[in-house]
């Protein structure tokens, strides 16, 4: 049996409605999985009984409790939570729902996490010392080399730098940081996805990838000396590539190497918003997320899509389940 925890992310945030309507969706496995919440019992409730919706769970003290397949809650935080009122109280709320989770998948008591969506500003104002997901995951499992990355079924995209300023770019962008994560990126690709030799698309800094060193330098001096050292390695790598055109080839390559966020992501969510997948490369475990955040402004009224949580559920399973078989 597969056990997969599920961090409800934001309670006053279309986390509760999505998570909902996922489970109850006849698009997720439910044989020999158990599907472990981190969350509130109230806010659970009432978000089934608001959408009309019968999800039945039983809530347990302890995963020692679960003997089958199911629908399980740890009711870490029981308040209510106003949809789309978000607070400190809030915030705090969703990094319990992490911490906990994160700390029995560490443990080995379950087999990977489902992470519904936050918000970086009420996590930060409750006293979270982390900007997401990704940088907290990779802290507490002591993982040096970490890759976030979003995927569906027409591209995967691979960050070298995700949530800073913009102006903080540059100075992150780094050879030794682009051939560690694109070392990542090719294993994962290679173990995860069985792909035998990932190509690996690397798109510029710069405007049409500096223009031979007329935009800036950063091609000349740190990307092109990284992808070279990569190639002598046998990693199959092509670039620095112009951002403004690469993705348009999007059916050439395995993978898209974008140098900060939204460089990778906007393409990536034009092609298939609500159908991709965050995934966390590197982790000692599975890790997946939507590819949105806490949709205040729809929370409550019954509109938001649980597509892309469904795919996040459905990989972490997958992935789960080809680890297990491998370990056989």
């Amino acid at each position: 049996m597969v056990k997969v925890g599920v961090s409800l992310g934001d309670p006053s945030g279309i986390s509760p409605e999505i998570l909902v309507k996922a489970l109850t969706s006849k698009k997720i496995p439910k044989k020999d999985v158990a599907y472990i919440v981190y969350g509130s019992k109230n806010t659970l409730l009432k978000t089934s009984k608001d959408l009309n919706i019968n999800l039945k769970f039983d809530v347990i003290n302890s995963l020692e409790e679960i003997k089958k397949s199911g629908f399980y809650l740890l009711n870490l935080y029981d308040k209510d939570f106003q949809p789309g009122k978000p607070s400190k109280e809030s915030g705090k709320a969703s990094v319990i729902f992490l911490e906990n989770a994160v700390k029995d998948v560490l443990n080995k008591k379950t087999d990977g996490i489902v992470t519904l969506p936050i918000s970086k500003k009420w996590i930060m104002e409750s006293g979270f010392k982390y900007a997401g997901h990704t940088d907290y995951l990779a802290d507490v499992s002591n993982t040096k080399d970490y890759v976030m990355a979003l995927v569906c079924k027409k591209m995967k995209v691979g960050l070298i730098t995700t949530h800073i300023p913009i102006k903080d770019v540059p100075s992150k962008i780094t050879k030794d940081s682009i051939i560690s994560k694109i070392k990542v990126i090719d294993r994962e690709l290679k173990e995860k996805f069985d792909i035998k030799n990932p190509s690996i698309a690397v798109v510029g800094l710069n405007p049409h990838a500096s223009d031979g060193g007329n935009i800036g330098n950063e091609e000349i001096e740190i990307i092109t000396p990284a992808l070279n050292q990569l190639k002598e390695e046998g990693i199959n790598v092509v670039g620095p590539l112009s951002a403004d055109t690469a993705f348009n080839r999007y059916k050439d390559f395995d993978i898209f190497v974008a140098m900060y966020h939204d460089q990778g992501l906007i393409p990536l969510k034009l092609l298939c918003f609500r159908k991709a997948v965050n995934i966390t490369l590197g982790l000692p475990f599975i890790r997946t997320s939507p590819d949105h955040g806490t949709g205040y402004d729809i929370a409550g009224k019954n509109l938001a899509d649980p597509s892309s949580l469904i795919e996040s559920i459905n990989t972490a399973v997958l992935l789960i389940k080809k680890r297990k078989k491998e370990r056989l």
